[in-house]
């Protein structure tokens, strides 16, 4: 099933924001299985795009491509204004990547850990250590610096790995499934830290299971299933795709109910409740459309909800899964991990 959802006018900037990544026929197949089919992407600077799919779909394997530690099949790719096959240092040297599993030596100290990184960069000493207690100081990790890392907690860990990947000051930084296994404080302590990144200009390109987190997070969704790009939209773009939208209204009056009933010809009833169940995107054309109806009547209703898919069934329809994944199970500390392809 592939879907398509266009850039509403607000979105459709006459100076649109300059492309931080984009990918046209992106390919990549592992003998007989291909991984990824044709994906075209356009992720604008300054945002956070969530790309979701089920496990194995090849969420991993895009952001290998894109940050060059493996080659595409066919298509192209440019992130950063360079192109991943013939430019690959230029894009080296604007992102910054951080995977499901840690790169933080916990054999050493936090601290060490981010000099070791500095060293890599070639900072000279002064400003490695300068960078340094600047990045500590930001991911609340002062008091923990001189110890082992091997101590550190998972969100702890997690901040270290971030602020590891800050020290080149990246402009573009790939999240592969950044919060798995964390708890909720910490995942939501991810969250505000992906926002504060976002609000110093900084690209986000976030592949995760978790549907709540990329609803929280995320300016444009895409969902990735058997190598295609399913659907691509905002979030409630791609809600509205999915059937089952409708808006609730409840009277305590029970002769208002029967004039709202009347006046709304086609509302589902509830008699016992007193509540109607209207069709409805949830868009503010259609909500206005019912309340305009109502007030020629003279009809007030003393509740309204607006009821729309989640995130949930858009993953569901789209991939086809007909049981729950892990990716609307978030507190689950060791659900498995994707197939590196």
């Amino acid at each position: 099933m592939a879907s398509s959802v266009m850039p509403t006018s607000r979105q459709a900037d006459v100076h649109p924001s300059p492309v931080a990544v984009s990918t046209v026929g992106l390919r990549k197949s592992y003998g007989d299985k291909t991984v990824l089919d044709g994906i075209d992407l356009r992720i604008p600077a300054g945002s956070v795009f969530a790309l979701l799919g089920p496990n194995g779909a090849g969420k991993t394997t895009a952001v290998k491509i894109l940050s060059t530690l493996i080659a595409a099949d066919g298509g192209q790719a440019q992130v950063a204004g360079h192109d991943v096959a013939t430019s690959p240092d230029g894009v080296r040297a604007a992102i910054g990547v951080t995977g499901q599993f840690s790169a933080v030596d916990g054999l050493i100290t936090g601290e060490e850990n981010m000099l070791l990184m500095a060293d890599l960069h070639r900072l000279s000493k002064r400003e490695g250590r300068r960078v340094t207690a600047e990045l500590l100081e930001r991911f609340d990790l002062v008091d923990a610096a001189k110890k082992a890392a091997q101590s550190y907690s998972g969100g702890m860990k997690r901040r270290l790995d971030i602020a590891m990947t800050l020290v080149g000051n990246p402009r573009i930084i790939f999240l592969d499934e950044p919060t798995t296994g964390l708890d909720p404080r910490s995942r939501h302590t991810m969250w505000q830290i992906i926002r504060g990144l976002v609000a110093d200009g900084v690209t986000i390109f976030l592949t995760t299971q978790y549907l709540e987190e990329a609803d929280e997070l995320a300016d444009r969704i895409a969902v990735l299933n058997d190598g295609k790009i399913a659907a691509e939209g905002t979030a409630d773009e791609l809600k509205r795709l999915i059937p089952g939208g409708h808006v609730r209204l409840r009277f305590s009056d029970p002769a208002a109910y029967q004039s709202a009933a009347s006046a709304l010809g086609g509302a589902a009833r509830d008699d016992e409740a007193l509540a109607l169940q209207i069709p409805s995107d949830g868009s503010q054309r259609e909500l206005r459309s019912i309340l305009d109806r109502l007030d020629s009547a003279g009809i007030e209703a003393d509740e309204l909800t607006v009821h729309t898919p989640d995130l949930n069934d858009v993953f569901f329809r789209l991939t086809g899964s007909t049981v729950p994944s892990q990716a609307n199970q978030p507190n689950q500390p060791n659900q498995p991990k994707e197939d590196v392809r």
